[in-house]
């Protein structure tokens, strides 16, 4: 059975939330691919539409968008996801995984792109200074 930790990023607050999802709301996810929009039920945000933006797998290998599938591949790297030059010109051979959700896949990031209300309301964190 499919579990993965979803980090929700909130684009207008700069927020990040971390949700464990496993059982029928991780298989909403398996077969999809980074870009891909899906509703937040899944990550009980039930009036939300999240984007895949990104995630890595139980090793800490990243997911490119640019690599199909779900396999594993070797790309030389001059920057970009998977890898930061310490000089310029520098490259280097990066494992990195596809853009397709599996089961190998531990952290899945994501992005709410529509919905009405605070994300943080949503997921009942909202801030308790705001209550006093």
């Amino acid at each position: 059975m499919a579990e993965f930790k979803v980090v929700v990023a909130d684009p207008e607050t700069g927020e990040t939330f971390q949700r464990e999802v496993d059982g029928q709301d991780a298989n909403r996810f398996l077969g999809r691919e980074l870009g891909d929009e899906i509703g937040g039920d899944a990550v009980g945000l039930s009036d939300y539409t999240i984007e895949l933006t990104g995630g890595s797998d139980e090793t800490g290998r990243p997911m490119r968008e640019d690599v199909s599938g779900t396999r594993l591949k070797e790309l030389l790297l001059e920057g970009g996801v998977g890898f930061k030059p310490s000089r310029e010109g520098e490259r280097k051979r990066i494992t990195v995984r596809g853009r397709e959700i599996d089961d190998d896949i531990a952290q899945i990031n994501v992005s709410v792109v529509d919905g009405d209300g605070d994300v943080a309301d949503a997921f009942g964190e909202g801030d308790a200074e705001d209550d006093e």
